[in-house]
């Protein structure tokens, strides 16, 4: 006899919201269905598949790669191990250059690092208009961002194998960039999710400040007059980033706090 979808939730072994995710995966349905379906019997595939899943969450996988997905700022993304897996601090960035880019515009936008695409999709969505350049040095990253770019039908943006701006050319109106910033050797490197994830999206020289120097310092190379970078950075990097803008020449700089009230994104403007 095989459980019901409420008893298997409850054998599962892990916190609420990991096995609704994964029971909500495994029979194809939503959350919602689910709370309304617990006294409903699972087949036997169902109920191997879960649990099993169950087991691998309880080792430690996390959750987006399990499912093969992960949702980032009203977006459905594919996330496989060749990606960093979208974060909602992230959001933060994104909500930032949609205040610099025009809604009834052409513009040009540069995203750096673009790992799944989800900061290049979600400017592609908001802003029809914008021709959003999106590179990876990874190519089996771009090839997960070019997969969710098609299956969302957004083709106003653009991938290019580049490491950061090797192979970039022209000017844009803006550039964004959620680079590795976490130092070698960070103890938060062996804890969650992020033992899982592709250590080069994680890691950067430098006390973590190598890519967003790299970032910061060729920036100016690559935006049109008065042009504006954003870029995510570590809870203690933020008066070091705004240091960086300023002697970059970049005006105007500011800092967006993340959901948890921490300083998490910073831009400017190009003089």
């Amino acid at each position: 006899m095989t459980p019901t979808a409420g008893q298997a939730l409850a054998q599962s072994g892990l916190v609420p919201i990991d096995a609704h995710v994964l029971l909500a995966h495994v029979v194809g349905r939503d959350r919602a269905w689910l709370a309304a379906h617990r006294d409903e019997a699972l087949t036997r595939a169902q109920a191997d598949d879960f649990f099993a899943l169950a087991k691998r969450r309880r080792a430690g996988e996390p959750v987006a790669y399990l499912t093969g997905m992960r949702e980032f700022y009203g977006l459905a993304l594919a996330a496989t191990p060749a990606v960093l897996i979208p974060r909602p601090e992230t959001e933060t960035l994104v909500e930032l250059a949609l205040a610099w880019l025009p809604e009834d515009r052409a513009a040009r936008v540069l995203d750096l690092g673009t790992g799944s695409g989800a900061i290049a999709l979600a400017l592609a969505r908001a802003r029809r208009m914008a021709h959003v350049v999106a590179t990876d040095v990874s190519a089996d990253a771009l090839a997960v961002a070019r997969g969710n770019a098609h299956r969302l039908g957004l083709r106003n943006v653009e991938f290019v194998a580049s490491d950061w701006y090797a192979t970039v050319d022209g000017a844009f109106d803006a550039i964004v960039s959620n680079p590795p910033y976490v130092a070698p050797g960070d103890p938060h490197l062996m804890e969650g999710d992020l033992r899982y994830e592709p250590r080069a999206a994680l890691v950067a020289d430098d006390e973590g400040l190598a890519a967003l120097r790299a970032i910061v310092a060729g920036a100016a190379a690559h935006l049109a007059p008065a042009g504006a970078l954003a870029v995510e950075h570590g809870y203690a990097q933020s008066e070091a980033v705004q240091a960086m803008l300023r002697d970059a020449g970049f005006v105007d700089v500011t800092v967006r706090r993340d959901l948890a009230g921490i300083p998490r994104v910073a831009g400017g403007r190009l003089r």
